[in-house]
């Protein structure tokens, strides 16, 4: 039951009796939302199952302990749901998208662009391969999973996800056909597929004034680019080895991106605060300075620098395009935000079970994943409403943000 043992997850830890029993109305009401997906009643009860056993406090939420958590004698109907059931986690992960933006929904919100590695044995999973993942820090087989979240002054959760589909998957039809990957499916890269979310997210309306991730994404032009056409302001992580024309009495030249900044004289350098960290402010040294002219009338490009305190030679690049009123505070805060992203998605593995699925194909994956973001959407919007912002109740948020 919901109610049960809630001091075990500190998402909820500090809500009292009356707003515990306010979940089973509150998760009753998001299975609504997504009921009509679900032709037969055999799999919409299946699936609120589901849902009530990601938000439990079980250790494991694989398809045994969660068969057994709603009162099943076998983890088929867990694998039915999953693997064959006739519905569409696409349309749900729509119905997340409405979700979240009714319940969190601000214009000054920031889309955030990450993703994360799932560690996986064998070959057989779908996407899976060795490849570098910062979940391990390291090269590991695993499958990776890009994901675009919602940050808001109300809460922070995830509103889309796809999987990254390695070349040699993409080119592979038996291993395609046997993991169930469907034909019209390509090779994207992580890019791409991160542009194809914001697309949706875009045509449906989603209220946000930023975009930002970290060098995976600002590295590619062409992503770039097309958040300038979108007039969509952005902060972008850069390699250090990006290059920029630059001048002095010589002339015109190129010089990298990180030779550039540390010619900046040291009076340029302000120390400012990224957000708070599990330790407190995450406080660094950050300069900046206009790139090449903006198209846009009343826009700017400025690169970013951030600079370690503790070490001076540690220093993180970003591209931006904003409006041309832009403050550095403003900037140094969108930055922060990707670091709460990756605090959401460890929240994601930890409370809801994002990383505990034993599935091995396309439909699976996806249908797992959707409803572990819809369980985790529930918990940002539950405490949203029963907590102040700054973790207490009655409490006040200021955005830093505006």
């Amino acid at each position: 039951m919901l109610t049960q043992n809630h001091a075990q997850n500190p998402v909820i830890a500090d809500l009292d009796a009356a707003e515990i029993r306010g979940w089973a109305v509150g998760l009753s009401a998001l299975h609504q939302r997504i009921a009509k997906q679900f032709a037969r009643a055999e799999p919409r009860q299946q699936a609120y199952d589901y849902l009530r056993a990601l938000l439990s406090p079980l250790e494991r939420k694989n398809g045994w302990q969660i068969a057994e958590h709603v009162g099943d004698a076998t983890p088929d109907g867990v694998q039915r749901l999953l693997a064959t059931a006739h519905w569409d986690a696409d349309t749900v992960r729509d119905d997340l998208q409405t979700y979240v933006i009714e319940h969190l929904g601000d214009p000054e919100a920031v889309l955030v662009i990450d993703e994360t590695g799932f560690l996986k044995k064998g070959t057989k999973s779908v996407g899976v391969k060795r490849q570098y993942t910062g979940t391990a820090g390291k090269r590991e087989n695993c499958q990776i999973g890009v994901f675009v979240a919602y940050a808001s002054p109300r809460g922070r959760t995830f509103l889309d996800r796809e999987l990254y589909l390695p070349h040699e998957w993409a080119a592979d039809t038996p291993r395609r056909e046997e993991a169930g990957v469907p034909e019209e499916v390509t090779f994207q890269t992580k890019p791409q597929l991160a542009q194809q979310m914001l697309e949706r997210a875009r045509d449906a309306g989603v209220p946000a004034r930023w975009v930002t991730g970290d060098s995976v994404y600002g590295n590619d032009p062409k992503l770039r680019q097309w958040l300038e056409q979108q007039t969509q302001a952005s902060v972008l992580g850069v390699a250090r080895n990006v290059m920029l024309w630059s001048a002095d009495a010589a002339g015109l030249y190129q010089a990298t991106l990180a030779a550039y900044v540390a010619r900046q004289p040291e009076a340029g350098w302000v120390r400012l605060s990224a957000g708070a960290g599990a330790k407190g402010p995450r406080v660094y040294d950050w300069a900046w300075g206009r790139l090449a002219p903006a198209k846009e009338v009343g826009w700017e490009h400025w690169w970013l620098a951030r600079r370690s305190l503790r070490d001076p030679s540690d220093v993180a690049y970003y591209f931006t395009f904003a409006p041309a009123v832009t403050s550095l505070a403003q900037l140094v805060a969108v930055a922060g935000t990707r670091w709460a992203v990756e605090e959401s998605l460890e929240t994601a593995k930890g409370e809801v079970g994002l990383d505990q699925y034993e599935v091995r194909k396309w439909t699976g994956w996806y249908r797992h994943i959707t409803l572990a973001l819809l369980a985790h959407a529930f918990l940002t919007v539950t405490r949203a409403q029963a907590v102040g912002n700054d973790g207490q109740k009655g409490g006040s948020w200021t955005s830093t943000w505006s």
